[in-house]
């Protein structure tokens, strides 16, 4: 299958299956399949790593050495970024972002994290979880430090301002599904920062489907979620050099399991996790994949879940899923 905007690096070397959900159909009286991305790239990959193919083939073809990334304290792209670049014999810088207030050592310390130290990159710290473009220019001035020690940096950015070069990788991934399937009625992805959610719309339609493509938000709401789509969507089109593929119209977005916040666990979510484990056996973390699915219950037709990894975040959230599930035994849910 064809790369979509260039030359980019390989990580995901693979079709990631996609199968039915037959117990969860029965049980929501759907159609229901998941397109397993959880499966995507080295281990803990996800869909992270469709996307860091291009960010780290732009790298490459400007010959850099080190590669500096931002994110949540316990972000799965950060972390991938990180090892992807161990692989290609590059170093890493991560930034983290106090984006979760309130969290306790085990979350600063286990999970992704835990997962860098291993690695042994570097690790900067950023006070300001919701400034996005200060967090971009933090790196920036990191990489320019670097410059003047003689390295090559490449500075994998946040703000939406940027060209979308991730978002290529849905792109493929749009495509893939459509030649493993027919086309569904719905299909349901987590939307953050756009990336995944633009390009699996955009490959999806380039490919002939109409399958109504719903962004579950997980960082903020319906509105101005809305507004961060159409500028990825913008950027994509550029990138891909032609006109966008994509309406307006063709932007749905669900925020009804966002609260209480980004990287916080609410009743939907919680309610996602315990159905998805006991009625199929497949994990999903608290923080993208579990309020994705959140959605579906309330959903028609024929669908599909695109899982997106991040289950190593989830041993972060250790003292949260406790207080959620500590009671609980298999018995409780049936």
């Amino acid at each position: 299958m064809t790369r979509p905007g260039g030359r980019c690096v390989t990580l995901v070397d693979y079709v990631t299956p996609l199968h039915p959900l037959p117990v969860l159909s029965d049980e929501l009286g759907i159609d229901l399949s998941i397109k397993r991305d959880d499966l995507a790239g080295a281990p803990f990959g996800g869909n992270k790593s469709r996307q860091l193919e291009h960010y780290l083939g732009a790298a490459l073809r400007e010959q850099a050495d080190t590669i500096l990334i931002t994110g949540a304290v316990q972000s799965n792209f950060a972390r991938t970024a990180a090892a992807a670049a161990r692989s290609l014999g590059m170093e890493a810088i991560v930034q983290l972002e106090d984006r979760v207030p309130g969290m306790d050592d085990i979350y600063r310390s286990s999970g992704n994290v835990l997962l860098l130290r291993i690695l042994g990159v570097e690790v900067m710290h950023h006070p300001d979880g919701e400034d996005e473009a200060g967090a971009d220019a933090a790196l920036r001035r990191r990489a320019e430090m670097l410059r003047i020690e003689g390295k090559r940096p490449y500075v994998i950015p946040l703000a939406p301002d940027n060209p979308p070069l991730g978002a290529l990788g849905y792109v493929q991934a749009g495509q893939e599904i459509v030649s493993q399937a027919a086309d569904f009625d719905f299909v349901v992805v987590p939307s953050g920062s756009g990336l995944t959610h633009a390009g699996l719309l955009s490959g999806l339609r380039r490919a002939g489907s109409n399958a109504r493509v719903i962004g579950s938000c997980v960082r903020r709401a319906g509105a101005p979620q809305f507004d961060r789509m159409l500028q990825v969507l913008n950027g994509l089109s550029l990138l891909l050099n032609t006109v966008s593929v994509a309406e307006k119209s063709d932007i749905h977005l669900w925020d009804g399991a966002l609260a209480p916040g980004y990287g916080r666990i609410g009743a939907p979510a919680a309610d996602a996790m315990r159905m998805m484990a006991r009625r199929e056996g497949i994990m999903l973390d608290p923080v993208y994949s579990a309020k994705a699915f959140a959605a579906i219950p309330a959903l028609a037709g024929t669908g599909l879940f695109v899982h997106t990894g991040g289950l190593a975040a989830t041993f972060g959230y250790q003292a949260m899923l406790e207080k959620t599930f500590k009671t609980e035994s298999t018995q409780d849910y049936d």
